[in-house]
């Protein structure tokens, strides 16, 4: 979610001042009904990054770059998907569904931390990030492209069991609500969070008063704690103890509402998005003992939380 939030507390936008004239159009024009303040208020939260135009894109190592089209968008529109494929045929398939501001690109490290993992991996850039079609996104467009994104993902895996929904940030938000409409075991096999929160409005809450206050009045909401309840399959949540854009108490939060089988990782050294770098070896455990337990026949020692 990179610090949305937290950048307006502290009245700065990608280096800008923010006065307070500022936050009260920004009220009044979302109370009247205003589309441009309201785009520009998505604009914020979401800071969408595409890819420049005429660029190279720099990708991991065998990735597979294509375009779906979005069908009934009004007018044509596409997202980019990456398919990096394991060359075992029995491996697991995860559809990767990233946080704000970081493209697909910006998150490589992390993409291949799971392929090393052993998973066969669907990548999502949604509208208005990477090479897909630039527009100000909403939750709604986001929702409706990582949809879009899983019924690629069941054309490529075909084994119910083996389809994996991983989220961090904002993308924990996604993850929750596409699992929440699907049943287990019949649609998937497990969902892995990480930095998740309950909602937009808790992290909000979280980040001080201005925000708290534009939070009231914002149609964003992502709030995962109103459907993680829905949601049966078996799941792996891990979080920073430093993580100061999401306050690890609201992941905590969210994994205390969870249904079981659920194991919670907490990364003493870890930040917002950096779990796989400060502590690859404990990222990559968890993630095995996940697969082995969950996807695959085989079963690895229980796994110990990371203090």
């Amino acid at each position: 979610m990179a610090k949305s939030w937290s950048a307006l507390l502290e009245g700065r936008v990608n280096g800008q001042t923010v006065g307070r004239w500022w936050l009260t159009l920004w009220l009044v024009g979302t109370l009247s009904g205003c589309a441009w303040l309201t785009d520009q208020q998505r604009q914020i939260i979401y800071r969408p990054m595409l890819t420049a135009h005429g660029s190279t894109v720099t990708s991991p190592s065998s990735v597979q770059f294509y375009e779906l089209e979005v069908p009934r968008s009004g007018t044509p529109a596409h997202i980019s998907l990456w398919w990096l494929p394991q060359t075992d045929p029995q491996a697991p398939t995860l559809l990767y569904l990233h946080g704000t501001f970081r493209n697909l690109e910006g998150n490589q490290h992390k993409i291949e931390s799971l392929r090393q993992a052993g998973f066969s991996i669907l990548a999502l850039d949604y509208r208005g990030w990477g090479q897909s079609t630039a527009i100000t996104p909403s939750e709604q467009t986001i929702l409706a492209d990582a949809r879009l994104a899983w019924a690629e993902l069941v054309r490529r895996e075909p084994r119910p069991a083996q389809r994996v929904i991983y989220g961090h940030s904002m993308g924990s938000g996604v993850a929750v609500d596409l699992a929440s409409q699907l049943s287990y075991p019949q649609d998937y096999g497990g969902l892995i969070l990480e930095s998740a929160f309950t909602s937009f409005a808790d992290v909000a809450r979280s980040a001080g008063f201005w925000t708290r206050v534009l939070a009231l009045f914002s149609t964003e909401r992502f709030a995962s704690i109103d459907k993680i309840g829905q949601v049966h399959a078996p799941l792996l949540m891990l979080h920073g103890q430093q993580d100061d854009t999401i306050p690890i108490a609201l992941g905590e939060q969210l994994f205390a509402a969870a249904h079981a089988p659920k194991q919670w990782v907490s990364i003493k050294a870890g930040g917002h998005s950096d779990l796989d770098l400060v502590a690859a070896d404990a990222y990559q455990h968890a993630l095995q003992v996940f697969k082995t337990q969950h996807l695959v026949p085989a079963a690895l020692p229980t796994l110990q939380t990371q203090n």
